[in-house]
């Protein structure tokens, strides 16, 4: 007698889910299955995970969590995933693609225009139209290194207090706006109160303009166990708004040498802090590659910002794993701002999602993409594409 194929279902996850998506997590990533002694609602605000069920056996699970990210100095709605995993007895039965899909199309339905995540491998993820855009580092740097960097006599520091959150989230946020990538760190994700915050933390150091008495750095660390060869101090921020900020910063960091040999900063993408180290010690100790997928082609497109330029370009996108996004677009820009809509022919070179993912990154150029087979057709347009999409650097500062 065979066994009868199951009957898979996926839908949303409830509280009377969360024990079940609790175990698929030890299972798949080693998280703690120790109950809480509280309960607090689950899922949690802003998270929306998704299983996919075997009768009552929670065979998968993902989970979407909003998102803002920034792009082109516009914040975009985003679906974070993350806690993907399927129970071993069910690997290799392709239960990803419909549970991709109906979590996709979820978020999707409410507002989100690009979807992200870390990949444990990227193979998985290619197929439903992921790629590459950047890393989410940790560096290490001798203390003394950080020693040596010259403090600016018109820049203080001292130890934040509550009164200091906003405008260090401000901090953050202003300096976010200039890059693509990194998550607008407000929403219901972001819900800690200024208390909440600086608990999360050993200190958090600011650094302040004399001239004007006004916040233009920030630093988060941890101190860490021990002292001497093998201590480490870790700093999961270093965000100024001056030149004399990021100094005066790092040289309050490197105060700490006589006691931690190094400093592990997290970091991604061109770090702006290597310009002030008088050496050019930078170990990469661990790194989280991070994907993106272009999900609302139209409305990420309408949303982000863009150069002064005027120019309309057209465009097919083909192999979507969302086959609605396939299809022909024109895109219009003028003023910074930008319209993409449908059209029924198309007047361009043909993306793949894979390639469109990295061109809205800004993280190759239509050289590369070609190269790589993630675009062809029509060439005239590369240097306009290139020049619409590139002039910002790609960074990440928030795992999940």
């Amino acid at each position: 007698m065979s066994c009868a194929e199951p009957q898979l279902t996926v839908r949303p996850l409830t509280s009377t889910n969360a024990a079940a998506s609790l175990q698929l997590g030890q299972e798949a990533f080693g998280v703690p299955t120790t109950q809480p002694t509280e309960h607090p609602p689950w899922p949690p605000a802003g998270t929306h995970p998704f299983g996919t069920f075997d009768g009552k056996r929670l065979a998968a699970r993902m989970i979407d969590k909003e998102y803002d990210s920034h792009f082109g100095g516009a914040l975009l709605p985003t679906s974070g995933i993350a806690g993907v995993t399927v129970q071993a007895e069910y690997r290799g039965r392709g239960l990803l693609t419909d549970l991709f899909r109906h979590t996709l199309e979820s978020a999707k339905d409410r507002g989100a225009t690009l979807s992200t995540l870390f990949p444990t491998a990227a193979r998985i993820y290619r197929r439903f139209g992921y790629e590459l855009v950047g890393d989410f580092a940790t560096v290490q740097v001798p203390s003394w290194v950080l020693g040596f960097v010259h403090r600016p006599a018109d820049v203080h520091t001292r130890r934040a207090t509550e009164a200091d959150v906003d405008a260090i989230r401000d901090l953050y946020e202003s300096w976010a706006s200039a890059q693509n990538g990194p998550l607008c760190r407000r929403g219901p994700i972001f819900r800690a109160t200024p208390t909440e915050f600086l608990a999360g933390f050993t200190g958090v150091t600011v650094a302040v303009d004399d001239d004007g008495d006004e916040m233009c750095g920030f630093a988060c660390w941890d101190r860490g166990q021990g002292y001497g060869e093998t201590a480490t101090l870790s700093v999961s921020d270093v965000i100024a708004s001056t030149a004399g900020g990021y100094q005066a910063l790092l040289s309050a960091l490197g105060s700490f040498s006589s006691v931690t040999a190094s400093t592990r900063i997290d970091t991604s993408g061109a770090e702006v802090i290597r310009t002030f180290l008088p050496t050019v010690h930078w170990e990469t100790v661990d790194t989280s590659p991070y994907m993106l997928k272009v999900l609302d082609v139209c409305g990420a497109l309408n949303h982000r910002r863009y150069p002064a330029l005027e120019v309309e370009l057209g465009f097919r996108l083909a192999g979507d794993f969302l086959e609605e996004n396939n299809g022909c677009y024109a895109v219009a820009v003028g003023a910074g701002q930008g319209e993409c809509r449908r059209v029924h022919e198309c007047a361009g070179p043909t993306f793949t999602p894979r390639g469109l993912a990295q061109l809205f990154a800004g993280t190759q150029s239509c050289a590369n993409l070609r190269t790589a087979g993630l675009l062809s057709g029509r060439t005239d347009a590369d240097s306009s594409w290139d020049a619409l999409f590139g002039g910002r650097q790609f960074h990440i500062r928030d795992y999940f």
